[in-house]
Formats: C-alpha cells, structure tokens, sequence
C-alpha cells in the first residue's frame, strides 16, 4: 500500500447529522410477513407497457416466505423459511416460478411439525417428548448453524448457490430453483461463517469475508476462491484453490463486531469494524439461558467504528488504522482508487439498534400509532431533497462496468416506513435524485440491468418486485429506463410475495 493512499469515506447517509422527522399515520404492513405457497411450475404474467426484447434472463429473488411450522412461530422476519423466485424474461414475455429452499433446517422442522433449528431471533425449544432430564441437558449443547439460506444469490466458479451469514450454502439450478448439495465453508478453509455478499473481479475471481475463532483469538478473514475451471460435464460445487489472504485480528477478541458486507476496490479490499457487537460470553450462554442469537447482539457506541485496509493482491495489511465515530452499516455502495485516494462510498446511521425493528411483533402492528412507535429515523444523504423519502438503503450500481471504478450513479430504496415504498436514483455528480414511489407498493431492492452495447453508465433498466399490503395477489415486477427512472412497462403476477432480501439478475445467451 502506498504511503500516500488515503482513504476517504463518504457516507450514503451520516453527513450532516440531521434528522429525517418521524414519519406518522404509517400503513400495516402485516400482509408483507405472511406465509405463501410456492409456485414450482412457471406461469405466465400480463404485461403492461413494454419490457425490452433485449432482456433476456432470469431475475432471481430470495428472502423468507415461511413463518411458522404448526403452532411455533417465528420471532424475526430474518428467520423466515428462504423462498426463492424467478422471472425469467425473454423478447418482452415474462413467466413467474418460486421453491421453497429444501435446507436442513426446512425438512427437519416440516418433519416435526414444529420450530426444531434455531434462527437468528428465535430459540427451537427442546423436543416435549423427552423426557425432563433430557430437555434439560439439551440447552447446553450448542445448536448448530442453520443452513436457512434466505439472504442472497451468490456466485462462485460460475456456479449459483442460496447464502446467508452461517458456515452453510446450498447449490441451486437457477432455471428450476431446485435445491442442490449443502456447501460447508469449514471443510474448504478455517472459517466459521461467510457474508451473503461476495464482490467479483474481471477475471471471474469472487472474495468474501468469514470469521473464524480459536485459543489464538478472534479474527475476520478475507476469502478469494479462484475463477472456474470447471470440466466439462461435471455438476458439483467446486471450492478448490479457495483460500484465506488475510486474518484480521478483531480489536476486541470478546466482543467482536457484527457485518454484513465489506467493500472492495481494484487493489484493495476494505472491511468496516463497527460498534455492534458479539458478546461471546452471552453467546456460550443463550441456549442455556433460552435466548436467541440476536440477543447477544448490542449497539455499542463507545466504541469506534474501524476501517481495516487490505491489498487484495498481495494480503497485505496496512499499517495505517483509519477510524470514524461509531456508525452503523450494512451496506457499501462502491469503492474504487482515485489520485492516491481511496474512495469508499456507504450507507450507514448513527443508530446499530435498528436491527431490533424488524422482529415480526413490531413488524405486524396496527397502522397509525401503533407502528409509529417503531419507525427508526434516518440521515441525510446529501441534502434535505432525500428527507421526504425518508432514508435509503439496499443500493446497487451498474457493477459489471463500474464496480470498484469512479462511477456517478447508484440505485437504492427508500426507506419512509420499516420496509422500503420507493425506488431512487442518484447522482453523485449534481446530488440530485429521482424517485419512483406511489402510495401502498412496496418494491425490492433495485437490480440494475446494462443495455447492450450501451455507451453510457445508465444506459440499461432497472427491474424491482413491487408488493402492496392493500390488495391480494397483486404483484408486478416493475422495469424502469434508468436513465429516465420512469416506467417502461410491468408484468403483473397474481401471487403473493413476502418482502424479501436480495436478488440478481442471471442474463441467458
């Protein structure tokens, strides 16, 4: 690293410290945590406008679509059962499928009818058929990690899988959503978790960060697994050459901190320690005490939020500790090197207890006051034109060409009530945005999709699933020009989804 590279941080949502006011009347959004029924054959949508005859794939969905197994519910949207989606896209027609994840976690608890694998805010309870003596026992053993894969599509060596933050992936056909072999990371490298949001480089090299703990302490590891190289014919997941370039100790080996994505530029990787954190003393003692994992996790703003340095060539890691008050993050919108600087652009608050929000209890409150009470504010972004929208996150940019590189747009939800009711558009360069919003839909994170031959950054669309709490079965996958973020047409579903996470879109040749 070069003595004088600096890092420059710009936040997506934390400069000026103002305040967004609270937002008041806000809608039940109960209908958007419900279970549904999935969809395994493809059927046809109508289609409104016009989607482009140059699209041509399959934009997959994943997020959780299961609340409860016989008379046990789930305590946080996160825990819900992963339910993938697909539409597929082909000269301006569109067909709608969804699967449920066949993981462990979904057999073993439709086996027993009930919550039989611990999530990530709920506590299975121990089997009611044993006896006493044995339920009592079974809260010292550790539970396993789940593999409830709801979080993201990723890939690696050119092959999809379902992820979440646990050691599991599960391998998926992304044609049929049909679920494949269980991957551990654990047999590959000495990593006890991953993040749901791996970067890519031009040469089809993917990175990712896990964790791993032991006597000699607790460390964040940045992972590179090789570009394919795949033989023909073969139909496995392949991991070998993955390894680990570099262990980062945390600053605090009993109370490291919780994340859920780093950033990454042409030579260097970036990873944000931030004020949440993982008490590992509660976390050796939740199962006794009956208590899920989201309890080991607290805000902590005494602390700094830390930004950790890495070439990603070499492993290499920079001396130079950069540090900022404590903030919130969850994701990085783009990172790349400009004359000697490293310029990291986020979204991030002041407040890491928003994870709290989203337990199903406060997520299926009443309208009006009642689901006032927990709407968290939000920052300013650039100036008080994003107010009105109420913060956002959930950002993408057109990452095939501009990823790590100096960029002037990004995508993004905003965030007027707990979950996402519209779309926005930025740029970096007048610091003006656009909007896309109209009252009781409810869109996804926004996928941007490149035009061919396009000769400009917004030459494309982008494609969000809009859901509405009003009415049943009323879902339309929206496409916008992104240059005009205006509509160019939609293709109208009659299903229900739930809200959901992640998603990406897996163009076909």
């Amino acid at each position: 690293m070069s003595s004088t590279k600096q890092l420059n941080n710009r936040s997506g949502g934390n400069a000026s410290k103002k305040k967004c006011p609270l937002a008041m009347g806000l809608e039940d959004i109960a209908p958007l945590v419900r279970t549904v029924e999935e969809i395994p054959e493809p059927i046809t949508t109508v289609i409104k406008g016009n989607i482009p005859s140059w699209i041509n794939g399959s934009f997959l969905r994943n997020g959780p679509g299961k609340f409860e197994f016989g008379k046990d519910n789930f305590n946080h949207w996160f825990d819900g059962m992963a339910l993938m989606h697909r539409f597929y896209i082909h000269d301006g027609e569109v067909t709608y499928s969804s699967r449920f994840l066949r993981s462990d976690s979904y057999m073993r608890n439709s086996e027993k009818d009930r919550i039989v694998v611990c999530e990530f805010g709920t506590m299975a309870m121990p089997d009611p058929c044993k006896n006493f003596f044995s339920r009592f026992l079974s809260r010292f053993k550790i539970p396993k990690a789940t593999d409830n894969a709801s979080v993201n599509f990723v890939k690696y060596k050119g092959d999809y899988y379902v992820s979440t933050e646990t050691n599991y992936m599960r391998r998926v056909d992304p044609q049929s959503l049909e679920t494949k072999e269980k991957v551990d990371w654990s047999e590959y490298i000495a990593v006890n978790s991953a993040t749901a949001h791996p970067h890519y480089d031009r040469e089809g090299a993917s990175y990712n960060m896990g964790n791993s703990y032991g006597k000699g302490g607790f460390f964040y590891n940045i992972i590179r697994v090789p570009p394919p190289e795949k033989v023909a014919g073969e139909d496995k997941a392949d991991f070998s050459g993955a390894q680990v370039l570099c262990s980062i100790p945390a600053s605090d080996s009993r109370k490291p901190s919780y994340y859920h994505s780093f950033a990454m530029s042409e030579n260097y990787v970036v990873f944000i320690e931030q004020p949440i954190k993982l008490d590992l003393l509660k976390f050796m003692l939740f199962r006794i005490q009956g208590k899920s994992f989201d309890k080991v996790m607290t805000w902590e703003p005494q602390y700094d939020t830390i930004f950790h340095v890495v070439h990603r060539h070499t492993g290499e890691q920079s001396k130079v500790k950069y540090s900022a008050p404590p903030m919130f993050t969850l994701h990085q919108i783009n990172a790349y090197e400009d004359k000697g600087f490293l310029v990291m652009d986020m979204c991030c608050g002041d407040d890491g207890d928003v994870i709290g929000d989203f337990t199903l209890e406060n997520l299926r409150r009443g309208p009006g006051e009642e689901m006032d009470k927990v709407l968290c504010t939000h920052e300013e972004l650039y100036d008080e034109e994003l107010f009105q929208y109420g913060g956002l996150e959930f950002p993408q940019i057109n990452y095939a060409h501009y990823n790590a590189r100096p960029y002037r747009y990004y995508y993004a939800c905003g965030f007027g009530h707990l979950f996402s009711d519209s779309l926005l558009k930025m740029d970096l360069e007048t610091k003006k945005l656009k909007a896309w919003r109209h009252p009781g839909l409810f869109p996804s994170e926004p996928v941007f999709v490149p035009a061919p031959n396009a000769t400009e950054e917004d030459d494309g669309v982008v494609m969000s699933i809009i859901i509405t709490p009003r009415t049943e079965k009323s879902t339309f996958l929206l496409v916008l020009d992104a240059k005009t973020f205006t509509e160019l047409g939609r293709a109208e579903v009659p299903v229900n989804i739930p809200f959901g996470t992640h998603g990406v879109f897996n163009e076909m040749q």
